[in-house]
């Protein structure tokens, strides 16, 4: 067995059908390939669905909502294949992705990860590699120079790049189960960056591709309700990364340079139409305390205490 795609589903059945038809669509003919889905536990029919397709798809429905790394884990740990495709199921292989990644890691025997280029649903390239987090990418971003010194993808050659996004990532399953594959610490948010880091901490390389191209919905940007839930799990989790890898100290003195560009959006927002200056403040806020609130790990366990009682 060759390449195991391993598709992570939470609530998001009709995304899920067209994520597996663009797998069907898009498998070379001659590659050896397993599909397996991970349902989380969702309320909206997927696993019944997946149950009633004709299709042979190795399903793995959770009766308790997990977080991403987590998810992943579980998948790497019971794939089959040498190469193991991580996706989410808003995202949409193109023509020739699976080639490219796959290639891209036969290439480099030290390359443990191949990230694809991710679309958004209008064909347009968006940031999904970038430089792995510092005092000095930090500080980049409180000048507004992050789109200039830490994204890494765009470009047409494929090169070593900090880490890349999880939506549309090739992993070697060997070198992912020497690293212990994701942390569960990281619910959702950094997982991947924290993964990144590991594997290259052992030696390994991380790839960006971007002649592997994936249309990338983001199911989850696009769930106003939960907006909030999202802002507190995305700095609480890239906290956690900063005190992991760089030291509690230096975390804490980096907050308040994390804060300052959405501090001073939001004061921007107040007089400038059609942006919400209570979006960043919340940024600003979360950056600087980000330790407050609750975030989509608290809507998870909810719901599990829900569906438990």
């Amino acid at each position: 067995m060759l390449l195991s795609y391993c598709v992570v589903n939470t609530n998001g059945r009709e995304f899920l059908l067209a994520c597996l038809e663009a797998i069907e669509r898009t498998a070379p003919p001659d590659l050896e390939h397993e599909v397996l889905v991970l349902d989380n536990a969702s309320d909206d029919g997927s696993a019944e669905l997946l149950r009633e397709l004709d299709r042979n798809i190795r399903l793995i429905a959770l009766d308790r909502r997990e977080g991403k790394a987590a998810n992943d884990s579980r998948l790497i740990e019971e794939a089959r294949g040498e190469f193991c495709l991580l996706l989410n199921e808003d995202s949409e292989l193109q023509p020739g992705a699976v080639p490219a990644l796959i290639g891209a890691l036969r290439s480099d025997r030290q390359a443990a990860v191949a990230g694809a280029q991710l679309l958004s649903p209008d064909g347009s390239p968006v940031p999904c590699a970038w430089r792995l987090p510092s005092a000095r990418t930090a500080l980049a971003g409180a000048l507004f120079l992050h789109r200039r010194y830490t994204v890494e993808s765009g470009g047409d050659a494929t090169r070593p790049v900090g880490w890349v996004q999880s939506s549309a990532m090739l992993v070697r399953r060997q070198a992912a189960l020497e690293v212990g594959g994701f942390d569960p610490n990281f619910f959702v948010y950094s997982d991947e960056t924290d993964f990144c880091k590991r594997l290259s901490d052992a030696g390994w390389r991380i790839l960006h591709v971007p002649s592997a191209r994936a249309i990338h919905d983001d199911q989850m940007a696009q769930d106003a309700a939960g907006a909030e839930r999202r802002i507190v799990e995305y700095h609480r989790n890239r906290d956690l990364y900063l005190r992991k890898h760089l030291g509690r100290t230096r975390a804490f003195l980096l907050r308040p340079v994390l804060a300052w560009p959405y501090l001073l959006r939001a004061l921007a927002a107040l007089v400038l139409p059609g942006h919400s200056p209570r979006r960043y403040w919340l940024h600003a806020r979360q950056a600087l305390l980000p330790g407050q609130g609750e975030g989509i790990r608290e809507a998870a366990e909810a719901y599990n205490r829900r569906i438990g009682s």
